[in-house]
């Protein structure tokens, strides 16, 4: 009896906070988001325990132990895939960082290529006065929003995307 609990929008989520993906600020609310998750899922499952009965192995299990409640489902965190689903949503998928701030989108349309601006970049960059033309198409060719002198240092480290990011962070 394993849930799968898909998460959707966290990088839009510390967009729209103006907190950095990769700070520590950014970490603590992860944190914090995967906390309020597993406690909601572990109240639920315990609930379900209580009604239907805990999980078929739990007698023995790791859980099965005097200080626990018994729970129903024996994996509750099991992060599901959300990438078609967020796409429908219009939001990041999963707890990944933004995979883009611009990117073409190519043989639609009967061939044609759409240029595809993330939706709360374009916003902040309209309202903040440094949207342009030339930049979307800088980003959109793989360009870093991090080599731009011509973007505010809060929108740099705001919009940071996948390749912006250190694996050791």
């Amino acid at each position: 009896r394993k849930i799968g609990l898909g998460v959707m929008g966290f990088a839009d989520m510390l967009c729209k906070m103006k907190i950095p993906y990769d700070s520590e600020h950014g970490l603590q609310r992860g944190r914090e988001v995967m906390q309020f998750i597993r406690r909601e899922s572990d109240s639920m499952s315990e609930e379900l325990a209580e009604k239907r009965g805990a999980f078929p192995a739990f007698e023995g299990s790791s859980y099965d132990r005097p200080d626990r409640n018994r729970i129903r489902n024996a994996c509750r965190l099991t992060v599901a895939p959300t990438g078609t689903i967020s796409m429908i949503a219009g939001c990041s998928s999963g707890i990944e960082p933004l995979f883009a701030l611009s990117y073409h989108k190519h043989n639609i349309l009967g061939g044609e290529s759409l240029l595809y601006v993330d939706d709360n970049f374009a916003k902040a960059a309209k309202e903040e006065g440094f949207y342009n033309d030339d930049l979307m198409e800088y980003l959109a060719e793989a360009g870093s929003l991090q080599e731009r002198d011509d973007v505010p240092e809060w929108a740099r480290q705001t919009f940071v995307t996948a390749a912006d990011i250190s694996p050791e962070m």
